[in-house]
């Protein structure tokens, strides 16, 4: 699979519930449909936070990775 290249980054290591959702909502406000968000984020609770958060804005979560350190990524396609 190509890599999907972001149109917004959104950087909520660190931060603790309910900010990286707080963050994803807003930066899926900001961008067009169509457009992809890449989240990263470092709350264990994001791993189920998150894709609800897609899920009920109806939009398209195409990749969730774990990477080192305790991050999480997530690739959002705005619908």
């Amino acid at each position: 699979m190509a890599s999907i290249m972001a149109d917004k980054v959104v950087d909520c290591r660190g931060l603790n519930c309910p900010m990286p959702v707080v963050k994803t909502k807003k930066a899926l406000g900001e961008v067009t449909p169509g457009q992809v968000i890449e989240v990263t984020a470092t709350d264990p609770g994001s791993k189920s936070d998150i894709p609800a958060l897609v899920k009920n804005m109806g939009s398209e979560m195409i990749e969730t990775r774990d990477e080192q350190g305790g991050a999480i990524v997530f690739l959002i396609r705005k619908k």
